[in-house]
């Protein structure tokens, strides 16, 4: 384990003369150069301090007594700091001076924090947080430890031990050791950052290390089906029941939007009849947003399809939905089944009905947003940059048409 750097100071304050003329003495520890001072009720007279060697000076029995106590001071701190670090926590000024004080040093450590953080949350899964967002706090919490115990050699870190140069390091585990592309380290990060927030929320922090750092996440291609590709899926008819069951729940998804947490507990509670049309009404589990999403055929075709399902009338549900994963696993073999070369993903189906199905097709943003159950129109526009790149493709190839016709006329 890497041991704090550590050193002891003393020190007279000429701006604090007493007023008997004595100067009071004050100890500086420096712990991997975070400093704090605090007075030790001791003074000397101007002149009797020999700043160099930070002591009295003099051989008068009185001068003698006060560099012995000095020492004494100097001794007991190091026997502190050496007590802290075999907790496996670590020495911090503030965590020394209380012990220093002979109080009881009870300070919070980050994995502490972070667990109960976590606990907490699974007690309000489904109220106030989605089981997604549970999972991804304890993937963080998963990197976090292996950081920590593994690369540090730690135990645990107080809470003042996370500062700038602990974050940075952690981000440089992440995108390498830990595999992580730069926008899921970002999200790992944004996680710790939280949960430190929380901390100087709570007392525990003085300065939020996070302060002076921004994180900003790398714009991304998002994969989603064209109208080409969408009409292929639609069309192939798979002989194998689950299989077919998976395609029927994508193409849903294509025509409303939904995310996979919100299409897996659909049920007909979420139906609601409007101008003589059938509308999706439901609160999104990641945002609880409202989402208000009109059924299109094809959609409406799906659930007639399953209306008499066994397995959707045992649960209580309109779809047959598996698992994210297996669904995913699915995908890619419909992907290659129908020749479709791009990754197919349970995400991919609300990428569709932003792009094709919607904004393609001159839905305005503020509805697509709306029926995205977005918190943000900031979040609808990703999917309208990608339709207007879509667009400036498209016309690239009939001014290229052009050009070719006129230069053949001449």
């Amino acid at each position: 384990m890497q041991r704090a750097t550590f050193k002891v100071l003393f020190y007279v304050k000429h701006t604090k003369q007493l007023k008997d003329g004595t100067l009071p003495i004050f100890v500086r520890i420096t712990v991997n150069n975070s400093r704090l001072e605090f007075g030790l009720q001791r003074s000397v007279g101007i002149g009797q301090w020999d700043s160099v060697k930070g002591m009295a000076k003099g051989k008068t029995k009185q001068i003698i007594e006060m560099n012995a106590y000095l020492e004494t001071v100097k001794t007991n701190l190091y026997i502190k700091k050496r007590e802290l670090e075999e907790t496996g926590i670590g020495v911090t000024t503030e965590s020394l001076k209380i012990a220093y004080m002979g109080l009881a040093v009870t300070q919070h450590t980050v994995l502490e924090v972070f667990k109960e953080h976590n606990e907490n949350c699974k007690q309000l899964v489904n109220i106030d947080f989605a089981p997604g967002t549970i999972v991804k706090y304890q993937t963080t919490l998963k990197h976090l430890e292996y950081f920590i115990k593994k690369k540090m050699q730690r135990k645990d870190l107080s809470l003042p031990e996370v500062n700038a140069i602990f974050i940075k390091n952690f981000e440089i585990y992440l995108k390498t050791e830990g595999g992580c592309a730069h926008n899921s380290a970002v999200k790992h990060l944004t996680n710790l950052k939280k949960i430190m927030r929380s901390t100087v929320a709570n007392g525990w922090l003085k300065v939020d290390p996070f302060a002076n750092i921004s994180f900003k996440l790398e714009d991304v291609d998002l994969d989603f089906l064209d109208e080409k590709e969408l009409d292929m899926l639609i069309k192939k008819v798979f002989t194998i029941e689950r299989i077919q069951q998976v395609k029927d729940v994508y193409i849903f998804c294509c025509f409303t939007g939904l995310a996979f947490v919100d299409v897996h507990s659909l049920c007909q509670q979420d139906l609601i009849e409007n101008d003589g049309k059938i509308w999706i009404k439901k609160k999104r589990q990641k945002t609880k947003n409202w989402c208000n999403i009109p059924l299109l055929k094809p959609a409406l075709e799906i659930l007639e399809k399953y209306k008499d399902n066994p397995v959707c009338l045992k649960k209580g549900l309109l779809l047959p939905v598996l698992s994210n994963q297996k669904m995913n696993a699915y995908l890619k073999e419909i992907a290659d089944l129908v020749g479709i070369n791009k990754h197919l993903s349970t995400h991919t189906a609300r990428h569709t009905f932003a792009t094709t199905v919607t904004l393609g097709n001159q839905v305005s943003m503020e509805v697509v947003s709306k029926m995205l159950g977005h918190s943000s129109m900031e979040m609808t526009k990703r999917y309208a940059r990608v339709v207007d790149d879509l667009i400036n493709k498209d016309m690239q190839k009939v001014k290229l048409k052009f050009e070719h016709a006129m230069s053949a006329s001449n």
